[in-house]
């Protein structure tokens, strides 16, 4: 009987053991299938175009699914990390239900919407990092429930309103708190203060306002504060400038006054990022700061700083960045650059930036000893007298000289041509003489050239012709004599101003140029003669021409009609001749004319500007006539005589003119069909045929395009990169499309480009001129298109500009027509014209270009399929799912009527 209960007894503990273990096995499993219930929802709300959550199904347990992270021991989700995966879509509520979550990072998506409140829930979050999305509305008050969290970051959303109180009041743990790049208003709360182990606080770029509260100087702890690009007002607190720890300090760009404290270099010892520029301050810069000696950065700009400068910055030996530019530093009279001496100890100095202070005395030989780190190096608008320092080409790493509105005398040293990474050189308005060195032709990274006010002569040096990067040219105001270089007006970069006016420059221009980007042109006030040339009509992208007080004679040729974009034309005090021409009267961007003070005769057009008075001057020429009234012009000679004699040609003359034309043309027309037809049978290659055998090199193509440039890039997308270039031989503007054949399905894309546009020609495609496929230098696969170049870009760049900004001029609704009409007729032509059929699948507005007449031509064919293939593949694949092909929104109607009828 004993031995029978003692054997039941251990039974019933047996199970009541098992028992116990199935319960927690079934609320284990109940709980588990509670995440991944919540993890599908997730899932199910958001798009997925890379179709990275293609492993989130019942294939793999969710612990193993792509982003996840499980506890080992309860196999419960732990982290949920989707970064910079395109991800678009809000965020459902359901993630509330992931109890044991620690980490949530979606930075670098699209998500939307709202943050959802149902995030408080989240007891164990450690974690929350939803950056750079495009979150709308408030941050939630309820984040404030999760008690565990040590970082929270929201930074580059869509966020408005306040910066909840109620959130900043429970979480004792946090330590970094990221709101900068939102649209937060309101104030800083003082509740600040309960964030007691916080170290990182950003919140710039918002538009925080009213003070800083004293309550943020409590934070012991705090290494990291950016509170700049607000609208906060008032003076800094004394309590943060006791903050020891303070790593980085930045309240750049806000409303603060009052002036920094003499001992900051004492009290934040630590300091190693200083930005306190575009603010109200004043007073002289603490003579303490070289005390901060971990300083790395420091930034004053564009306050309103005094005094002298501190003799003892160079004690900052690992100072890389020093910007005092926009104040008003130095004494009035006494020598203020001696501060430039002591930086020499600055061996990692690469910025350097003092431009419109008071700073007054002669550049010290130093100069010369600086970093060869240094790469910016701008004093201009000071009171700087003395020579250009010879030694200054031991700066090799400068990229930007300023030294512009200033007293500077001498010459350019000859050393400035060893300065090869020089991208910018501002020497303006100084009292420089001598001639440009011949060695500037070795500055061939060179995109801006500034030397205009000063006593500068001789001649241009034809060596620049060597910086094919220049995109800016200012000479005017010297004494520069000869003529204008034909190598200066040949170089293809230019595309922002060349201005030589107000110097002695003789002869006739040159009758053979090309600067088709090129925006500005000034030549005026010179002793230039002779016509002005046909060449400037190629100049496509002028807005301003000015040659006025010159000695061109001739008539206003008509080449000069192609420069549909002129904003200002400057004719006057010269010598043409000849009418007005008509084509003046059509450009409607033309808001300033003057063609005073030459020998013009003839009608005053009336139309277009010659309606505005104000906005055109042709006085000094007595031989016009008529005009609108308030010109107050003498009317034409023998109006009404012209009148009878244009009545009888329509009436007489006219009409046998027209029979007798009416008659050539119809034997012209018959003449034509016969040798039309006689001809149908043979095989007249077309311009495209001849240019199809053109050969190019990948090297050609590298040194067409800068070496593929960044500054040469002018788009991209999924099969590769399209750059800008200019053939060498020709000299003609291309686009290169260089396929990036690391990309699946790009070989496949250039193949398909090349086949189609070899069966397809028509006046609204763009023509591949030729095509490359080659070995690069690294022994690469290299593979590109050359097509014509569209200088005006894509209809896409017209309808959807970047950062909202409109274009120079809108699309007129006559322009939207006419180019809905040509891409009509391209779809007309492949679809119903050529042989076989072809489908492009991928139209859309980036993939119409515009010439320059605004004539749009349909682009990028990498997609494109025949319709007998296409037929094939889907009748030869009823049972297989349909690959459609494009972007979302576009699918070509012809290939969808075939997937429908399937």
């Amino acid at each position: 009987m004993e031995f029978f209960s003692m054997s039941c007894y251990g039974e019933f503990c047996s199970f009541l053991i098992l028992f116990t273990l199935l319960s927690h096995t079934h609320t284990l499993l109940l709980s588990n299938e509670t995440d991944r219930h919540a993890l599908l929802i997730f899932k199910n709300q958001i798009e997925d175009p890379l179709s990275i959550l293609r492993t989130w199904n019942d294939s793999l347990h969710f612990c193993n699914w792509y982003g996840i992270k499980c506890d080992p021991q309860n196999q419960h989700v732990v982290s949920l990390k989707l970064v910079s995966l395109n991800l678009v879509g809000p965020i459902s509520p359901s993630i509330a239900n992931l109890t044991y979550l620690t980490e949530f990072n979606l930075r670098n998506n699209t998500f939307h919407g709202e943050i959802p409140q149902e995030i408080g829930r989240l007891s164990q979050l450690q974690t929350l990092n939803l950056s750079r999305n495009f979150f709308q509305g408030e941050i939630p008050t309820n984040l404030g429930h999760c008690t565990q969290l040590k970082t929270i970051d929201l930074t580059h959303n869509e966020l408005v309103g306040k910066i909840p109180a109620e959130v900043l009041t429970s979480l004792s743990k946090l330590r970094i708190l990221y709101l900068a790049y939102n649209n937060l208003t309101a104030s800083i709360p003082p509740s600040v203060r309960n964030l007691s182990s916080l170290t990182d606080l950003y919140l710039s770029n918002n538009y925080l306002e009213g003070r800083i509260p004293d309550e943020l100087g409590r934070i012991a702890g705090l290494e990291y504060l950016q509170i700049g690009s607000n609208e906060l007002s008032g003076m800094i607190p004394t309590t943060l400038y006791n903050l020891s720890s303070l790593l980085l300090f930045d309240v750049t760009g806000n409303q603060f006054f009052g002036s920094l404290p003499p001992d900051l270099g004492l009290t934040l010892p630590n300091l190693q990022y200083l930005y306190v520029g575009e603010n109200q301050f004043k007073g002289p810069i603490p003579v303490s700061l070289s005390n901060a000696s971990g300083l790395i950065e420091i930034e004053f700009i564009k306050c309103n700083f005094d005094g002298s400068m501190p003799l003892d910055l160079g004690n900052i030996q690992g100072l890389q960045y020093l910007n005092l530019g926009r104040n008003q530093l130095g004494t009035k009279g006494g020598d203020d650059l001696g501060f430039l001496t002591s930086l020499k100890n600055c061996s990692n100095l690469y910025f350097l930036d003092a431009v419109l202070n008071n700073l007054n005395g002669a550049l010290p030989r130093s100069i010369a000893n600086f970093s060869i780190n240094l790469s910016h190096l701008a004093l201009g608008g000071n009171q700087i007298f003395g020579s250009i320092p010879v030694g200054i080409e031991n700066l090799l790493s400068l990229t930007a000289l300023g030294m512009d509105n200033n007293i500077l005398t001498g010459a350019i040293p000859i050393g400035i041509g060893k300065l090869t990474k020089l991208e910018g050189l501002y020497l303006s308005r100084n009292r420089l003489s001598g001639q440009i060195p011949s060695s500037f032709g070795n500055l061939t990274r060179l995109n801006e050239l500034y030397l205009y006010q000063n006593y500068l002569q001789g001649i241009i040096p034809s060596t620049l012709e060597k910086c094919h990067y220049l995109q800016v040219v200012e000479l005017s105001d010297n004494n520069f004599t000869g003529t204008i270089p034909v190598q200066v007006l040949s170089l293809p970069s230019l595309s922002n101003s060349l201005n030589l006016s107000r110097n002695s420059f003789i002869g006739s221009l040159p009758s053979d140029f090309d600067l088709i980007f090129l925006q500005r042109l000034d030549i005026s006030d010179n002793k230039l003669l002779g016509e002005i040339p046909l060449a400037l009509g190629n100049c496509l992208s002028l807005e301003y021409l000015y040659m006025s007080g010159n000695f061109f004679q001739g008539t206003i040729p008509q080449s000069l009609k192609n420069l549909e974009g002129i904003k200002e034309l400057d004719l006057s005090h010269n010598n043409l001749s000849g009418p007005i021409p008509k084509y003046l009267e059509k450009f409607t961007n033309l808001n300033y004319l003057n063609l005073s003070f030459n020998d013009l005769g003839g009608e005053i057009p009336k139309e277009g500007i010659f309606k505005n008075k104000t906005a055109i001057s042709v006085l000094g020429n007595d031989k016009l006539c008529g005009g609108i009234p308030n010109l107050m012009l003498p009317p034409c000679p023998n109006q009404d005589t012209k009148k009878e004699r244009n009545s009888l040609a329509l009436r007489v003359i006219l009409p046998v003119t027209g029979a007798l034309v009416c008659l050539i043309l119809i034997s012209c027309f018959l003449v034509v069909l016969y040798w039309k037809r006689k001809s149908r049978k043979k095989n007249v290659p077309t311009s495209f045929n001849a240019d199809r055998h053109l050969k190019i090199s990948y090297l050609e193509l590298l040194n067409a395009t800068n070496g593929f440039s960044s500054t040469n890039l002018i788009g991209s997308g999924s099969f590769g990169s399209v750059y800008k270039g200019i053939i060498e031989h020709n000299k003609t503007m291309v686009a290169v499309k260089v396929l990036n054949l690391q990309q699946r399905g790009a070989s496949k894309s250039f193949l398909a480009e090349c086949e189609a546009m070899r069966n397809i020609r028509h006046r609204n495609l763009v023509k591949i001129i030729t095509s490359c496929s080659s070995i690069d230098f690294k022994g690469n696969d290299f593979k590109a298109l050359v097509l014509e170049f569209m200088p005006n870009g894509s209809l896409e760049m017209w309808l959807h500009p970047e950062g909202g900004e409109r274009q120079s001029k809108d699309l007129t609704l006559i322009q939207r027509l006419d180019i809905a009409i040509d891409v009509a007729s391209a779809l007309d032509y492949l679809h119903h014209h050529c042989q076989p059929p072809l489908v492009h699948r991928d139209l859309k507005p980036n993939n119409v270009l515009l010439d320059d007449d605004m004539n749009a031509r349909v682009a990028d064919f990498g997609l494109a399929v025949f319709l007998n293939e296409a037929s094939s593949n889907l009748s030869g694949n009823q049972n297989s799912s349909i690959e459609i092909k494009g972007s979302i929104g576009y699918l070509a109607p012809v290939f969808y009527v075939k997937i429908a009828s399937l």
